[in-house]
């Protein structure tokens, strides 16, 4: 099967895209060329590529069965790959001329499984905007705010491990026709003589509204913890763009194996708790607010499938994997910190020791 490669047209060398230029740029003689400089490159070599290509090349499906996803399927198809991880099963998305050589959740060496159908091509993209070295560098200052980490956790050999990962979003569209109903209640105190008084008066309250939500996210990868994603968002979608191919040079992408019909729900529950929320923001005057009932009829229902850009590390420590993701956008970080028993029971030790003598000195300048 022919192959086509992102090459600089000026030396030959490797183009990959540059978050802080958000250019493509190449290492070797470092140019830089605007998305549609490589897009107008790319057209060309891969017609060439088409001219040559062997008949008897099959991909995994058949692009035909995925009528509901537009973009130019043959070309994703063609120019991507599917790597497997045979220890955790994890199904990494790589632009053929990307080295995909540790799965970023395991560190176990991946395989080339094939090729993708468009099914799995996205629509839209948000450029990775910070750099490796960035993502490192806040790593470490947010590393060194907690003293009880391993000693390993930060080490050379691990932060070698951070990859840049496109993960799988579907984003939901609508409008919502909210209808609250409630109870407000108005309470009034008073003393009369030897009596305090307290009336309470309940009133009807009914509020509505059209609510339009545009692009309400959910991760469509199931190793991926929704917890962790839902903590780096939000994400800026004033910066989105639509999907091209050249987005993928240098990173590696998530394949999704959440369907959008099994994460509405989750956009559902963001999207009541919206409308509750700006409602709400409509009742003044009331002490209380009780037996809310609120209905929301969905229309204009719409789903993108599209890819964030996130920074990666996973770390192993007594049998349980930490896991560590950046806003590749905005620089925002969570994780949760793994605990050195041995670092926490060797300060411990030393407080008690000082402890100790302090106590001792207190005890002989009052004997």
């Amino acid at each position: 099967m022919n192959t086509v490669q992102y090459k600089c047209p000026y030396c030959g060398g490797e183009l990959v895209f540059k978050p802080e230029q958000q250019k493509f740029g190449c290492d070797y003689c470092g140019s830089y060329f605007e998305e549609s400089e490589i897009a107008k490159l790319y057209d060309e070599v891969n017609k060439m590529a088409e001219e040559n290509a062997d008949p008897n090349a099959q991909t995994l499906e058949n692009e035909n069965d995925f009528p509901d996803f537009d973009g130019d399927d043959n070309d994703f198809t063609e120019h991507t790959r599917l790597y497997t991880c045979d220890s955790c099963g994890a199904q990494i998305i790589a632009e053929e001329t990307t080295s995909a050589s540790f799965c970023y959740y395991c560190h176990n060496p991946v395989v080339l499984a094939g090729r993708l159908t468009g099914k799995y091509r996205p629509k839209s993209v948000i450029p990775f905007a910070i750099t490796k070295e960035q993502a490192i560098d806040s790593f470490k200052k947010w590393c060194g705010k907690r003293w009880f980490l391993p000693s390993d956790f930060k080490s050379k050999q691990q932060l070698e491990k951070m990859s840049g990962v496109y993960v799988p979003f579907w984003l939901t569209s609508c409008t919502a026709d909210a209808n609250l109903s409630c109870i407000g209640e108005k309470k009034r105190h008073w003393s009369s003589g030897n009596y305090d008084i307290t009336e309470v008066s309940e009133f009807s309250v009914k509020r509505s509204g059209a609510f339009p939500f545009e692009r309400v996210p959910s991760d469509g990868a199931n190793k991926i913890e929704d917890a962790l994603m839902d903590a780096i968002e939000p994400y800026n979608y004033r910066e989105i763009r639509d999907f091209s191919m050249q987005y993928l040079s240098g990173f590696m992408a998530e394949k999704y194996d959440v369907e959008w019909e099994q994460v509405v729900n989750r956009a559902k529950i963001r999207i009541h708790e919206g409308c509750k929320q700006k409602l709400h923001e409509t009742i003044q005057g009331y002490s209380s607010v009780k037996a809310e009932n609120l209905n929301i009829n969905y229309r204009n229902v719409d789903r993108e499938y599209a890819l964030m850009p996130v920074w990666f590390m996973n770390y192993h420590h007594n049998g349980k994997t930490y896991s560590f993701a950046m806003n590749a956008q905005t620089g925002k970080l969570a994780g949760t910190p793994p605990l050195s028993i041995g670092k926490l029971l060797g300060f411990c030790g030393v407080l008690f020791a000082v402890i100790t003598v302090i106590i001792g000195l207190i005890g002989g300048m009052l004997l």
